[in-house]
């Protein structure tokens, strides 16, 4: 049996704006965009096979968001084939990186998105 991770879908204030930031650094595109649960609005930004669903209500609550805090999302991860380049689309698109490491099974860095959103970018040899 072949099981592959289709999207992950994560509540933000400023869909619009991490959505854009996909586009620019990753070539994303937008899947699929529109009304969503409870009079929401989502954004799917991916690839062709698999993508973010980024969702957004006029009612959001802010909750304590760090490691310690359960049903948490932590990060998500990203494989890609050059670190540097993508590195310099992070910065040029206004985001810092941070916490670069050079360990097994590969290089990465971090950043973060508004809303304490963090995206880790991993390369492999």
């Amino acid at each position: 049996m072949n099981i592959t991770l289709e999207h992950i879908n994560v509540t933000l204030k400023d869909i619009d704006k991490a959505a854009e930031a996909f586009i620019d650094i990753f070539g994303w595109e937008i899947r699929w965009q529109g009304e969503a649960l409870d009079n929401g609005r989502t954004i799917h930004v991916g690839s062709p096979n698999s993508y973010l669903a980024l969702y957004t209500h006029k009612e959001q609550r802010q909750q304590e968001i760090n490691h310690k805090t359960i049903g948490n999302l932590n990060h998500i991860g990203l494989v890609v084939d050059d670190l540097n380049i993508i590195e310099s689309r992070v910065k040029n698109a206004g985001f810092k990186p941070y916490n670069h490491g050079d360990y097994e099974p590969g290089k990465r860095f971090y950043f973060d998105l508004e809303d304490h959103f963090e995206v880790e970018v991993v390369s492999y040899p």
